[in-house]
């Protein structure tokens, strides 16, 4: 969470490179702000390329108010490294915050169910991808050893069964555990 800015950009590829073990391909969108935050995070130990889209005049009028303009194409550009250019793609994150905003409604536009506070707000979109990841099977991921479907921290190998609601709640501080429960 946080504006598209400099040190939004940094902070977000400095937690990322804290959580990585090996050599990566990263791909970005166009804003500027990540050339000089993946530098700094990753010096050259990336492979590193942005997707530029490139966009005609959005349309006007009162009925294409919330009409996106239309993307009429990209620029794949090789920043650090050799990425490989049939890898360079944001659909899978693009795809993660669709489904964010679609699986949550404090995301929808126009509506009364947002956060007031940024805590609050922080918290509803970690239980989301949490729950995403750890108790939600996938289908596509397909089954795995002990034939069963999985969820992505199955897949992953960082999970060794799907986890319950119950489970997550057991994982809270006691501090916060005790305070919900009150």
């Amino acid at each position: 969470m946080g504006s598209r800015d400099t040190g939004s950009a940094t902070e977000l590829m400095q937690d990322l490179v804290s959580h990585l073990a090996n050599r990566v391909q990263l791909t970005t969108d166009g804003l500027k702000a990540y050339l000089s935050a993946v530098e700094d995070a990753f010096g050259g130990d990336i492979d590193y390329a942005q997707l530029v889209k490139i966009y005609a005049n959005a349309p006007t009028g009162p009925e294409t108010r919330y009409s996106p303009a239309e993307c009429t194409g990209t620029q794949k550009h090789a920043i650090v490294g050799c990425p490989d250019k049939k890898h360079v793609s944001t659909s899978f994150v693009e795809r993660q915050n669709l489904t964010m905003r679609m699986s949550m409604r404090r995301f929808t536009r126009l509506t009364n169910g947002h956060s007031k506070k940024l805590e609050n707000h922080a918290a509803a979109i970690a239980v989301h991808f949490c729950h995403y990841n750890f108790c939600r099977v996938h289908m596509s991921l397909g089954k795995g050893l002990d034939g069963k479907p999985q969820t992505p921290a199955m897949a992953a190998g960082i999970a060794s069964r799907k986890l319950e609601i119950v489970d997550l709640i057991a994982m809270l501080p006691d501090s916060e555990n005790k305070a919900g429960s009150k």
